[in-house]
This record gives structure tokens, C-alpha cells and sequence, in this order.
């Protein structure tokens, strides 16, 4: 009996040494969780954030992963637009250079407003772009996101990718 007693306290100060890691990785993963989410919203509060596209969806056509560095700046004084275009085009641009989405606007709306299910939508309708008539990026608490642009003179388009710091340029 006294063996038996001493096996089983063995065996559940085995368990208490075995539970105690697997429950301390999962408060530093709730940690990390809440420090990312709140980092992003200090970014999408700020205005202050650049959307790296990583995959385009174009409306018809294939899905594309994009290997170069294609993405959408926003700042409270302006939005930088780089990124590619495929789909149907209504009328062409008079410079053969300027094929994909590329603005720059420094006269737009922006409105972010909270997701029931956690994220932000944010609304950035451009004011002195010619072409572009709203983007609207949906982001979710840990940094990914979805593009969506609506052209006056091309089909829409829907970028994926995930949100990151601006980082200060030097001039």
C-alpha cells in the first residue's frame, strides 16, 4: 500500500513538472498575442503603417504571389500606392510606365472602424487621384490583411498580405 502510495505521488509530481512548462508557454503566447494587437493598433490609430501585398487576386485570371516589393504606404499626410495590376483595363494610360496602381495622394479620406469579430476596416477614398476611386484594407489583430481597390477605368482588384512599420526615410 505504501508502495503504491508513493507511485502515484511520483507520478502527479511527474505531471505538475510536465504541466507547469506547457501552461507558462501558453501565457507568453497570450502575451505576445495582446503585445502584437495592440502594436497594431497603435499603427492603424497612428495613420502611420505601410500594407505589403504579398498575393494578388485579380477578378478574373489567377491568383498571383508576387515576389517583388509591392506595397501601400499610409501616413496622415499621404498615401503612396505601389502595386501591380492584372485584369481588364477599360482605357489605357498615355505612359506605358505607368501600368499598375502607382499615386501618390495627399488629399484623401481615411475612416478606420473596429470588426465585431477583432480587426479594423479601414476606408481610404482618394481625393486627388485620378484613376483610383476607394481602397478599403481589412486588417486583422496579428498584422494580415486584404486590399481591395476600386478603379473608375479597371475591373477591381484584391491584394493579401500584412501590415508592417513605415520606416523613417532618410532625405
Amino acid at each position: 500500500m505504501k508502495t503504491l502510495r508513493n507511485i502515484i505521488g511520483v507520478t502527479l509530481a511527474g505531471l505538475m513538472l510536465v504541466a507547469v512548462p506547457f501552461d507558462m508557454q501558453a501565457q507568453s503566447k497570450k502575451k505576445a498575442t495582446a503585445e502584437k494587437t495592440a502594436e497594431v493598433k497603435g499603427m492603424v490609430d497612428a495613420q502611420e503603417y505601410v500594407f505589403k501585398a504579398q498575393t494578388v487576386i485579380p477578378m478574373s485570371g489567377r491568383t498571383r504571389q508576387i515576389t517583388s516589393d509591392y506595397d501601400l504606404k499610409v501616413t496622415k499626410e499621404e498615401v503612396v500606392a505601389y502595386l501591380p495590376y492584372f485584369g481588364r483595363a477599360y482605357s489605357a494610360p498615355i505612359d506605358p510606365s505607368k501600368g499598375g496602381i502607382q499615386f501618390t495622394s495627399k488629399d484623401f479620406e481615411y475612416t478606420a472602424t473596429p470588426r465585431k469579430k477583432g480587426g479594423w476596416e479601414v476606408l481610404i477614398r482618394p481625393k486627388d487621384a485620378r484613376d483610383v476611386q476607394q481602397l478599403t484594407l481589412t486588417i486583422s489583430e496579428n498584422g494580415y490583411g486584404s486590399l481591395q481597390v476600386i478603379s473608375t477605368n479597371r475591373q477591381p482588384i484584391s491584394f493579401s498580405g500584412y501590415i508592417t512599420e513605415k520606416k523613417e526615410t532618410k532625405k
